[in-house]
């Protein structure tokens, strides 16, 4: 069973998903505000959550910001407004693992949630033969989608976690951002690219020794990125 929570003021979409949702496999928990659905995050576990950006007492994007600082990497389904491009980069860079723009057609909503939770499963390549990727104190475990640093286990986001195993599954080799983009996040788009940035901020953060002179992660001096040699 899987467990998913839907922040959405808006009662019409809430209704569809618990009519498509709600089911033998998946559980829909629903919540009109941000504060109370912040609340329920802290007891309950979710494998995904579906945030609206505009949200009568709190904006979806500090939800998710808050989430993610605390540690929370569930993975996370914007709704965006059409016109709202920025809000678009703001959600990615804050950690976010997908968007839906406004208005939707309800099916490819369920089809972007049902993709997401696959993802994360790992089901879709459970019967490729994936290496076990170690360098120095980093471990990373493709199939339980697990990295170790020092033994211990780090929290990653599914972004992060597929950002860091395309580059250390190719080390030596150069992304651009607009690479990284389109292999990740599956699209490309100017102004984006800053999305690239913030995660490989946050990637360094959790996996390097010291940020200031990264060991695992190297810059590619006009070019992007690069995992080490």
């Amino acid at each position: 069973m899987k467990n998913i929570l839907l922040v959405e003021d808006d009662p019409q979409i809430t209704l569809l998903l618990n009519m498509h949702l709600n089911s033998e496999v998946h559980h829909l928990t629903t919540f009109n505000k941000g504060r109370q659905a912040l609340e329920k995050i802290k007891t309950t576990d979710f494998d995904l959550i579906i945030l609206d950006i505009m949200l009568p007492d709190i904006s979806g994007l500090l939800i998710c910001k808050q989430l993610r600082e605390q540690g929370i990497n569930t993975p996370i389904i914007m709704l965006t407004a059409r016109s709202d491009e920025s809000d678009k980069v703001l959600a990615l860079e804050m950690g976010a693992d997908d968007y839906v723009t406004k208005p939707f057609g309800i099916m490819e909503l369920i089809a972007r949630t049902k993709a997401l939770l696959r993802r994360t499963a790992g089901v879709e390549n459970e019967l490729e033969e994936l290496p076990f990727i170690e360098y120095k104190s980093l471990k990373i475990d493709k199939v339980k989608r697990k990295v170790l640093m020092n033994e211990q286990r780090l929290e990653l986001t599914q972004k992060e976690f597929d950002l860091l195993y395309l580059l250390a599954s190719n080390p030596g080799k150069p992304y651009s951002r607009k690479d990284l983009l389109e292999l990740i996040w599956g699209f490309s788009f100017q102004g984006y690219e800053h999305t690239v940035t913030a995660h490989i901020n946050r990637l360094r953060i959790k996996i390097e020794p010291d940020v200031t002179a990264p060991v695992y992660i190297l810059t590619s001096w006009g070019i992007g990125y690069r995992f080490a040699e």
